[in-house]
C-alpha cells in the first residue's frame, strides 16, 4: 500500500490549486460575503468546464470515472482554499444516482446542480411520498435536486427530492461559513427512491469528503498560523520561539498527519473495494478532532486579530466549527465509533485476505 499520491492525482490537485487560486483570495472572498449568492457561480462555472464536477462519476454517465482518491485531493485543495462550490455534493449525489437510480431519473438529473443532506435522517417514507424537514442543507437555495436520508420502517433510504416539485418548499440562508444553504419542507411530495444500496455506497464517501475538506482547510490554517507566530514578536522576540506556543503548533501539526493518514487509509479502501465503515467513522471522529484543535489553536496565537473580519484566518475558524457540525460532532461521532467497534470482533488488515473470506 502506497499512500503517495500518483502523477495524474498530483495532477488533478495542482489544476484545482490553480483554479482557486484565481477565484479565492481573500478579497474575493470578501466580495463574495457582500452579495445574496449561495455559491461563486464564476468559479463554479470553471469547476465545470474542467471537468472538476465530474471526477468520480462513470464514464457511461459522462464522467472521468475516477476514484475517491483523486476527489480527495481536489477537496483538500478546495478546503485550502475555502472555496464555495459544491464539488462534493455535486458528483457523489451524480455518482449515486448514476449507480442505484433508474435510467429516466438519471436522464431527468442531467445537467442539473444537485446537492445532499445526508448528516441525519430527516424524512418519513411512504411508498414514494415522504415527508419532514431537513435543515441547513448546503448549497440547497441553489440547487436543483437534492438526495436527502429518509426512514423506511428498519430501514435508512436514500431519496431524489426534486426541489420544485409539489409539496416541497425552502426557506433559503448562509451558514457560518458563508454558504448559501436551505431549510427543506417535504409534506407529502413525490420523491424518487434509490436502490437499497445506495446508503452504504454513499455514507462513507460522504464522510471522507467532508474529512478532506476538513484536512484543507486545517493544514491551511495551520500554515499561515505558523507563518503568524513567527513574524508576531513581543518582548523583542517572534512569540513562535516561546515553547508553549511551540508546543501548540505542534500538537496541531500531529493531529493533521493523523487526519492525512486515516484519510488517505479510508480513500485507498474505498477505490479498492475493501469494507470502509469503521474506517470512516475513525476518519470522521479524527476530523472533528482536528478542526476543534487547530481552530482553537490558531484563534489563542492570533488573539483579537483572529476574528477580525478584515483578517482573513478568522474564516478558517468558521469553516472548522461548520464542518464539525456538519459531521455531527465529536463525542457523537465518539460513541458511534465505540458502539461499532463493540459488536465487531473482525477489524484489522489480516481480515482483508481472500484466505480470511473461506
Amino acid at each position: 500500500m502506497d499512500f503517495n499520491l500518483n502523477e495524474d492525482q498530483i495532477a488533478f490537485a495542482d489544476s484545482a490549486k490553480a483554479l482557486f487560486a484565481d477565484f479565492c483570495a481573500p478579497e474575493q472572498q470578501a466580495a463574495y460575503e457582500a452579495t445574496d449568492a449561495g455559491y461563486m457561480q464564476n468559479l463554479w462555472q470553471q469547476c465545470v468546464d474542467n471537468g472538476l464536477t465530474a471526477i468520480i462519476l462513470p464514464e457511461a454517465a459522462g464522467g472521468l470515472e475516477q476514484g475517491m482518491t483523486e476527489l480527495m485531493a481536489v477537496l483538500v485543495e478546495q478546503g485550502r482554499a475555502l472555496a464555495q462550490v459544491p464539488l462534493a455534493q455535486q458528483q457523489l449525489a451524480a455518482s449515486a444516482i448514476a449507480q442505484f437510480a433508474n435510467a429516466a431519473t438519471q436522464a431527468a438529473t442531467e445537467g442539473k446542480m444537485l446537492t445532499l443532506g445526508v448528516d441525519a435522517v430527516s424524512l418519513k417514507l411512504a411508498g414514494d411520498k415522504a415527508t419532514g424537514v431537513a435543515g441547513a442543507v448546503p448549497f440547497a437555495d441553489s440547487a436543483d435536486a437534492a438526495l436527502l436520508l429518509a426512514q423506511d420502517g428498519a430501514q435508512t433510504r436514500v431519496v431524489l427530492v426534486d426541489l420544485q416539485a409539489a409539496g416541497v418548499s425552502r426557506v433559503a440562508g448562509r451558514n457560518q461559513a458563508q454558504t448559501g444553504v436551505a431549510q427543506i419542507k417535504l409534506d407529502g411530495a413525490t420523491v424518487q427512491v434509490l436502490d437499497a444500496g445506495a446508503w452504504g455506497w454513499l455514507q462513507p464517501r460522504a464522510i471522507a469528503a467532508l474529512a478532506a475538506l476538513q484536512l484543507g482547510v486545517s493544514a491551511e490554517q495551520l500554515k499561515q498560523t505558523v507563518q503568524y507566530v513567527s513574524e508576531r514578536k513581543q518582548f523583542e522576540r517572534p512569540i513562535g520561539t516561546f515553547q508553549l506556543v511551540q508546543g501548540k503548533m505542534a500538537d496541531c501539526q500531529m493531529a493533521v498527519e493523523a487526519l492525512r493518514s486515516a484519510l488517505y487509509q479510508l480513500v485507498y479502501r474505498l477505490d479498492a473495494g475493501l469494507p470502509a465503515l469503521p474506517q470512516a467513522l475513525a476518519t470522521r471522529v479524527l476530523a472533528c478532532e482536528t478542526g476543534h484543535l487547530v481552530g482553537h489553536a490558531a484563534q489563542h496565537v492570533h488573539g483579537g486579530i483572529g476574528v477580525d473580519i478584515t483578517y482573513p484566518i478568522h474564516r478558517f475558524g468558521c469553516w472548522s466549527r461548520q464542518l464539525n457540525i456538519a459531521h455531527g460532532g465529536f463525542e457523537s461521532n465518539l460513541a458511534a465509533l465505540g458502539h461499532w467497534l463493540a459488536h465487531h470482533d473482525q477489524l484489522g488488515w489480516k481480515y482483508d485476505s481472500e484466505e480470511a473470506t473461506v
